[in-house]
């Protein structure tokens, strides 16, 4: 998981490189470097260790200018974060130089072979291999010589590729990890992510599988691997490059907790009747009466996407009474899975590029279920390959540990819920109506939540020294404990579980003492018989983490009597149907997690060994 921009045109390329590099920083920050065709006609490469912060003091004390150029910024997963392995990597001659984000599977044949043939390596990583595959291949055009290597490289890859020798055009190629094309004015960039050319330009269009484009100052050609032209679709992003700030935020994980009222709303907005209750949406090749005809769902996700998943079966069970079965995206695919044209397999990824989730679609594609996509990011793969899309309308998340993205993914599997429901007939007319309204009173209930942030910072004051902690909920809550659990220990370190309250004699009790916090979630929508009884269980679980002497936090429905009584300290949220308080549920142990993470003093936005988005398996 890495990230790439390259730059042609009539600018000075450095600063567009490094500004974009900065923008993708979140991908991987391991090492950093870049490449530039100067006007002297000589390739010039500056590289190193650690954040990008160190590459722009290497540029700054040996300064490189032209007017096109790569750069990357790496999370490592071949070679150690060294100056040595950092890209951009180079061939023989110091003449053709690439970028990379994946991993090649055959690396170590080829690597036997090329040496064989005389190349000489200086790295530990599989992307030094490229270059010299290209080496090897090139008769004079850059563009066929990435075109013969691609086809003998195993595995998946994002590729940027420049040469001396053939200069003024950038070669870039897509197999699995995600690159996007930016077209300005008379000026071209690549990128592995939107926001790292967003202030550059709103239009922009994703490789497939099997693309190459050649960027040059006159524009862009495409064509696949075989040599045959192909043309893709551009996208205006409408996206603000505001919105990829932090304003005036310490960290952009705080200003993004602080988004979600707006983000909730936007993923909301033009799909529901308030008057009716109706649900409406777009982008379906699926038409109302196959919504009808499903008689089971899969949710395919990986992590903070999978927990959502999970709250997922709850909804879609509750309202449309259709058996739900939640998946890992990287197990799915090797258990020989059980679908059909009745399943409606749904898959979820912030990003679109997920490599397990991808792989997962694909398979259930084979086996004739029709997937449709719960994605951020339009144009993506998963969106392209699904037979529908519902775009989650969070903007661009740069922290890396997920939440607006999360909260909207929630909303958007509500919403196919009660569009599931509607369209077999198992969800009344009258209820439709009370849930679109609850729905519709979220954002201003998530900014209630908000608004207690000093609550959350206390809190993580009196807990920030904890070594482990435990979370807990039950039903659809138990969910919400998982990414809570989640959430803390990506960015504070310290080791959290989350688990089914219901299963605390099956372990967990054996953990409790007088250090351990213990975050209960203990909401309780009064109208639902359900969701009472399990509130009174709950309750029975604090007193038996109290009767261990555990630092019990609960997170209930205001005005609560029970759950206070027995609890050390209490997060209030607003009341709201079951099924939706999820939504504001997690938002108090985003922030509290945040807060903790702050007084351990951890990078909040980068932690370690984490990227944003997985494009390897």
């Amino acid at each position: 998981m890495c990230g790439i921009v390259g730059y042609i045109g009539t600018q000075k390329a450095v600063p567009i490189i490094l500004e974009g590099l900065r923008r993708l920083e979140y991908r991987g920050y391991d090492s950093a470097g870049l490449a530039v065709y100067c006007d002297d006609d000589q390739l010039e490469v500056r590289r190193a260790k650690g954040k990008l912060r160190n590459l722009e003091d290497a540029v700054r004390l040996s300064p490189v200018d032209g007017s096109f150029g790569i750069g990357h910024t790496r999370w490592a997963t071949h070679g150690r974060p060294t100056e040595e392995n950092a890209h951009p990597h180079r061939d023989c001659k110091g003449d053709i130089v690439v970028v990379h984000n994946g991993i090649v599977e055959n690396y170590l044949s080829l690597k036997h072979q090329l040496e064989a043939e005389g190349h000489e390596f200086t790295t530990e990583t599989d992307t030094e291999i490229i270059a010299h595959l290209v080496e090897k291949h090139f008769q004079g055009n850059l563009e066929e010589a990435v075109r013969a290597s691609v086809r003998q490289l195993q595995g998946v890859f994002a590729l940027a590729v420049i040469s001396r020798s053939d200069p003024n055009k950038i070669v870039a190629a897509r197999n699995g990890p995600p690159v996007v094309i930016g077209l300005g004015d008379n000026e071209y960039f690549v990128a592995s992510d939107v926001p790292a050319i967003l202030s550059h330009t709103r239009d922009m269009f994703f490789l497939a599988d099997g693309d190459m484009a050649v960027l040059t100052a006159e524009g862009v050609r495409l064509s696949d691997f075989n040599g045959r032209p192909v043309n893709r679709q551009v996208s205006h992003i409408l996206w603000d490059p505001i919105m990829a700030e932090k304003g005036g935020y310490k960290h952009f994980m705080l200003k993004e907790i602080f988004e979600q009222p707006r983000a909730v709303r936007d993923t909301t907005l033009g799909r529901v009747g308030q008057e009716t209750g109706r649900i409406f949406l777009d982008e379906m090749d699926i038409a109302p009466a196959d919504f009808a005809k499903f008689r089971q769902v899969k949710i395919i996700a990986c992590g903070t996407s999978w927990h959502a998943g999970l709250a997922g079966k709850f909804m879609i069970e509750k309202l449309a009474l259709i058996p739900v079965e939640v998946d890992y995206g990287s197990e799915f695919r090797y258990r020989d899975p059980i679908v059909g044209p009745d399943t409606l397999t749904v898959v979820i990824s912030q990003s679109g590029e997920t490599a397990d989730t991808r792989a997962a679609q694909h398979e259930a594609k084979s086996k004739g279920s029709k997937t449709l996509a719960i994605c951020n990011v339009v144009g993506s793969m998963i969106t392209r390959d699904a037979a529908g899309s519902i775009y989650t309308h969070a903007g661009p998340e740069i922290g890396v540990a997920s939440t607006k993205a999360f909260t909207c993914q929630l909303t958007a599997l509500f919403i196919l819920a009660m569009h599931l429901g509607q369209a077999n007939g198992r969800l009344e007319e009258s209820t439709s109506r009370c849930l679109v309204q609850e729905l519709l009173r979220l954002p201003g209930k998530l900014e209630t939540v908000l608004s207690h942030d000093a609550l959350y910072e206390a809190l993580g004051k009196d807990l920030h020294h904890a070594t482990d902690a435990l979370f807990l909920g039950r039903g659809i809550h138990f969910p919400i404990a998982l990414e809570g659990a989640l959430k803390l220990k990506e960015i504070s370190y310290i080791h959290a579980e989350g688990y089914p309250a219901g299963e605390m004699k099956h372990g967990p009790n054996a953990l409790i003492d007088e250090k351990l916090p213990v975050v209960v979630i203990a909401t309780c929508d009064r109208s639902d018989p359900e969701s009472r009884l399990l509130y009174e269980k709950t309750v029975s679980n604090i007193q038996e983490v109290k009767a261990r002497e555990g630092i019990v936090i609960a997170v209930v429905t205001q005005g609560d009597e029970e759950a206070r009584k027995s609890a050390d300290h209490v997060i209030e949220v607003p009341p709201t149907s079951d099924l939706l308080s999820p939504i504001l549920e997690i938002v108090p142990l985003q922030l509290l997690a945040y807060h903790i993470a702050v007084r351990r003093g951890c990078d909040v936005d980068q932690p370690r060994n984490l990227a944003k988005s997985v494009t390897v398996e």
